[in-house]
């Protein structure tokens, strides 16, 4: 597949009727007032018409209050649609009983965090896809991954981590058994953004499970004592070892609010 470059695509042909039928047609130019219209031309729309209804083409205002302070990496914009590779992970009872002990001692340093709504593992960071590329990129990745088989890994080291721009701050558990096997699909998911001139993964990457977060970069309070308050709640949880072990079984591709699963053998 040649690669496709995410901009300067219209997102409709909608824009470019618009813009057509606001032309004037050869000919108007020169009809005195007064003269009947020609067959088929337009008349003009009343101003007080036209500013009754407010224009369609601004994007939705990105309020950070609405997302408990989050804000965007990229800007909204119409036909962009956000998009994300991972391996979901399902959690147990147990797994959130043991998050609810580490979260509850993680916030006697940092209060503002919050737990996470759901859990994965990422396999690509988040980019930027053209609504009309979003099924042949699924197709794509499907092709890539078809030959996987599901594997085991373990999560039981935990780590603090920001994003890119320093904005968020994150409590998570690293893998530590099973990291060659994420390598390999990380390697195929680079493929497929390479051939649609999207950014690949990061290099030496740390996968894990992020289980709470906040805004702004809490790394200075979190490092240090708290890691390793957090780190011996782990190791001391009953079954840690089995509870922390867990299957991939299924690569998914979350773009705008469409989901796209693709099943490891």
């Amino acid at each position: 597949m040649s690669a496709a470059p995410l901009v300067g695509y219209s997102s409709s042909g909608s824009e470019d009727e618009a813009e057509a039928g606001a032309r004037v047609r050869p000919g108007a130019e020169g009809r005195s007032r007064g003269q009947s219209p020609l067959p088929g031309q337009r008349l003009p729309v009343p101003d007080s018409v036209l500013h009754m209804f407010p224009s369609t083409e601004e994007g939705p205002v990105d309020d950070s209050a609405k997302h408990r302070g989050r804000v965007r990496t990229f800007p909204h914009e119409r036909g962009n649609w956000a998009t994300h590779v991972y391996v979901p992970y399902e959690a147990r009872e147990e797994f959130l009983d043991l998050l609810d002990a580490l979260l509850c001692h993680a916030q006697t340093y940092v209060p503002r965090l919050v737990r996470m709504e759901a859990f994965h593992l990422s396999l690509s960071q988040s980019v930027v896809l053209r609504h009309h590329w979003i099924l042949p990129f699924v197709q794509a990745l499907k092709d890539r991954v078809a030959s996987f088989q599901r594997f085991c890994f373990t999560t039981d080291q935990v780590k603090i981590y920001t994003n890119q721009e320093k904005t968020r701050t994150f409590v998570g558990l690293e893998v530590t058994s099973g990291h060659a096997h994420f390598l390999d699909l990380v390697a195929e998911v680079d493929r497929v953004m390479e051939e649609f001139d999207l950014s690949t993964f990061y290099q030496d990457p740390s996968f894990h499970i992020s289980l709470a977060w906040c805004v702004g970069d809490a790394r200075l309070q979190m490092e240090g004592p708290c890691l390793q308050e957090l780190q011996g709640i782990v190791d001391e949880f009953e079954d840690s070892e089995m509870l922390l072990r867990a299957y991939a079984e299924q690569i998914r591709c979350k773009s705008g609010n469409k989901f796209f699963s693709m099943p490891l053998k």
